[in-house]
């Protein structure tokens, strides 16, 4: 690609890597852009990524179809497990997002969501800078492949590779 092409994605394609826990799709690399990957998310019910903060990264969701828990603040305290019942300083809660909000968090930000219904959600999501997050969900999926109880063990030790430190638990229904 020259710099005087973009890139257009028709719908439905992208590189795929799924498990009984995720379904991501890559959409723009970090070989098509200097500032961000890009990725459709297909959230299960009863997923939770937990908790979690970077250092570096600046990430955006926009959740496209059903509904999911989110947090994006630091709260007065940082238990670890249950971010659901978190609550800043300032009084912010967890939001349960439903199709068209915006989630934006800056580095540092500790953030986190989960399906708590019934239904798939979908999402946008786009991480900054590339490429850690297409390394990251490629090794994650990796984990997470035979859909077993996680490996808390080894998904903090990747997390930890790629700028994440990992607050609570990731969980799978």
């Amino acid at each position: 690609m020259t710099m005087t092409e973009g890139l257009l994605v028709p719908p439905g394609h992208g590189r795929i890597v799924q498990t009984p826990a995720q379904h991501v799709t890559f959409k723009v690399t970090g070989s098509h852009s200097r500032t961000a990957s890009t990725f459709e998310v297909l959230v299960p019910p009863g997923f939770d990524v937990g908790a979690h903060v970077h250092t570096r990264s600046e990430e955006l969701f926009y959740v496209l179809e059903g509904e999911l828990d989110v947090l994006a603040f630091e709260p007065r305290i940082r238990t670890p497990d249950n971010w659901q019942k978190w609550e800043s300083s300032s009084g912010n809660r967890v939001v349960r997002a439903t199709p068209g909000t915006v989630i934006v968090v800056p580095p540092g930000c500790p953030h986190a969501f989960s399906n708590p219904t019934e239904d798939q959600a979908k999402m946008f999501f786009q991480a900054s800078p590339p490429p850690d997050h297409e390394r990251y969900f490629e090794e994650l999926l990796e984990i997470l492949r035979d859909g077993g109880p996680p490996d808390h063990a080894a998904i903090e030790e990747l997390r930890a590779r790629y700028d994440i430190e990992q607050l609570t638990p990731l969980k799978l229904r």
